[in-house]
């Protein structure tokens, strides 16, 4: 019969006592990031195994004032990217000691203003805000209390917040130059979400791309970063004889939309009819059903970069505010005609 039988929950002391080791060695295995040799590590997990013990880590970050609790806030989970930059961060940040809260919240300020007020309660040690906007007073208030955010695939135009993001300009460049080698010239796009900044720059990139090759965008919709959305965009747009003989979709999870659209309600052929293109590379792209040409966003690097900056902010290291912005390749498969002087 063990100790917890005879006397209740067992302590760090009974681990302790088990294991020969001081309290406080004990206290350090089980504090993420403090300093411990790996045969005392060894000796106290064991201990704490045999006795049954888990440490309380919410009475140890009352004790520490640090939770090590980082809340994430993302709009939406559709969109095959954000599962997975969600997995690669949460692994990202466990390295560091630190566990990932996620929260949903909207586009809108208001009820992202009551997720954030969730999280405050939770104590959390600092936010990644992942393609969600936040409002300047809200930015302000969680800096205040000390708690640092870091924007994630998304940017506000204001020098005050960091951020990581890929080159959404550049990578919206790249689609358009393809799209004109190919020798389109009806080209078209169909937008994601108008307030986001990835939109905006990917758009602001394409449309840059088209007028140095002297080509004017032949038709524009909006899918709103929605499916279904994106299917009526895509019905609208195709609905007729003249309709484009190219697309840049905003992102992969639309492209997908208009692709099944364009073959299995229109008839319409890919890419024999019409080049489609998106911007991500979810894993979904390179499944034969779709075999899309895309833009990569370098999903390790963007988490890398944001768990550098959020480490050196919670380390409290004077970091000035970045906006970190990562090229990413352009992905040739075969949903898009190739340019004349491309093999492959």
């Amino acid at each position: 019969m063990g100790r917890e039988d005879k006397m209740g929950k067992v302590t760090s002391l009974d681990v302790a006592a088990k294991a020969g080791v001081s309290r406080s060695a004990v206290s350090r295995v089980f504090t993420p990031g403090a300093s411990v040799s790996q045969s005392t590590r060894d000796k106290v997990r064991q201990a704490a195994a045999d006795l049954g013990y888990r440490p309380n880590v919410l009475a140890r970050s009352l004790n520490t004032g640090r939770s090590r609790i980082i809340g994430l806030v993302v709009a939406y989970l559709e969109n095959q990217f954000y599962p997975e930059a969600i997995e690669r961060l949460s692994k990202s940040l466990q390295a560091e000691g630190y566990h990932v809260l996620v929260f949903m919240a909207s586009n809108d300020h208001a009820a992202t203003q009551s997720v954030i007020d969730e999280l405050l309660d939770y104590q959390v040690d600092a936010i990644i805000a992942a393609s969600v906007g936040l409002s300047n007073d809200l930015t302000q208030r969680c800096e205040g209390l000390g708690i640092p955010i870091i924007l994630f695939n998304r940017h506000q135009y204001d020098d005050r917040m960091t951020s990581v993001t890929s080159d959404n300009v550049a990578g919206g460049r790249k689609l358009a130059a393809f799209l004109v080698a190919a020798g389109h010239q009806r080209i078209a796009h169909i937008a994601g979400w108008e307030g986001a900044s990835t939109q905006i720059d990917r758009e602001a990139g394409f449309r840059t791309g088209l007028e140095q090759a002297g080509v004017t965008l032949y038709a524009r919709g909006l899918g709103n970063f929605d499916f279904e959305t994106a299917k009526a965009a895509a019905r609208d747009m195709f609905n007729g004889p003249e309709h484009p003989d190219a697309v840049f979709v905003a992102n992969d999870h639309m492209a997908f939309a208009v692709m099944d659209v364009l073959r299995f309600e229109l008839g319409l052929r890919v890419p024999d009819d019409v080049s489609v293109v998106g911007y991500d590379d979810v894993t979904l792209s390179c499944w034969p059903s779709y075999d899309l040409t895309t833009v990569r966003q370098p999903a390790n690097r963007m988490v890398a970069e944001t768990t550098r900056a959020l480490m050196a902010r919670l380390a409290g290291q004077d970091e000035a505010p970045q906006r970190i912005v990562l090229d990413g390749p352009l992905m040739i498969r075969g949903s898009a005609r190739l340019p004349k002087d491309t093999s492959s």
